[in-house]
């Protein structure tokens, strides 16, 4: 029964118009009228359950709009951040939806499905690097943080924006959608560090009005259908172990990919368990 309604509810997501609903979410979320704002912030946040203890102005009079406060950043302390050498750091708030190793090119996405590397990545060149690899993918919530950190210290090599559809990236819709992350817009970023190249990937959802990263600005929503590359190599953006590298405007997704043999995940971080940024997610062995 459970199987039949989430088949349903992935059904119903495949025939709304994802892409205007997004706009019209984008729109609201950054409303600056006052009791708009405030409503909202107040209405959200307690569906969501949202802790606005942790953050750095509680209070919603601060925020220009509902979209400010989502992506409010946390009070110092309140996190606590791997400095070890070795610590490959969770980029997020947010559970794990599945983490370990590929098989070749095919990375799992839920019980049962699984999709390639190259339909993920538009086919970039890393994808020979990354062949029986590690992966990590972390779902956040509405109630989670919204900053992405740099779990390793690298530099910027090149970023791509894949458009695509937007579907929801819930658990349920993971289990019914084949190809679910390689058919939605993203944004891929590629990075070099001592180990190998990292790379992360900010996945797009149905509602998720914008997805930004720290050298860019905003790079969705974005009228361009084509699959587009930005080439970063010949300037100097390196991002030490947890800076911010980017945020969403809405919850979503992050795939974390780096190339085998660099990094020993954590056995007892499985499918479901909730991360915080700046835990360990993995021990980089030595270069």
């Amino acid at each position: 029964m459970k199987t039949v309604f989430e088949r349903l509810l992935a059904g119903i997501q495949a025939l709304l118009p994802q892409h205007f609903l997004s706009r019209i979410v984008y729109a609201v979320m950054r409303c600056e009228t006052k009791w708009v704002k405030n409503t909202l912030i107040y209405l959200i946040s307690k569906v969501a359950g949202i802790n606005a203890d942790e953050a750095l102005s509680p209070d919603p009079a601060d925020y220009a709009s509902f979209n400010a406060w989502f992506t409010r950043a946390l009070k110092p302390g309140v996190r606590t951040f791997d400095q070890e050498k070795d610590a490959f750091i969770s980029p997020c708030d947010g559970r794990i939806s599945e983490t370990g190793s590929l098989d070749k090119n095919q990375i799992l996405q839920a019980k049962g499905r699984t999709y390639t590397l190259q339909s993920l990545l538009a086919n970039d060149p890393v994808c020979d690097e990354l062949l029986d690899g590690y992966f990590s993918t972390i779902y956040l919530s509405p109630r989670d943080y919204h900053r992405i950190h740099m779990p390793i210290t690298g530099k910027l090599a090149r970023m791509i924006h894949v458009p695509g559809r937007l579907f929801s990236v819930a658990p349920y819709t993971a289990r019914q959608v084949p190809n679910l992350f390689a058919r939605n817009e993203r944004v891929i970023s590629v990075f070099n560090t001592g180990s190998g190249p990292l790379v992360m990937v900010l996945v797009g959802a149905m509602l998720v009005s914008s997805t930004e990263t720290v050298w860019a600005g905003e790079v969705t929503p974005n009228k361009n259908k084509k699959v587009s590359v930005k080439d970063y190599t010949g300037q100097d953006i390196t991002l030490s172990k947890g800076d911010e590298m980017g945020r969403f405007n809405m919850g979503s997704t992050v795939i974390l990919l780096m190339p085998s043999r660099t990094l020993e995940g954590k056995s007892e971080l499985t499918a479901g368990t909730a991360v915080t940024v700046g835990q360990r997610l993995a021990t980089l062995f030595p270069r």
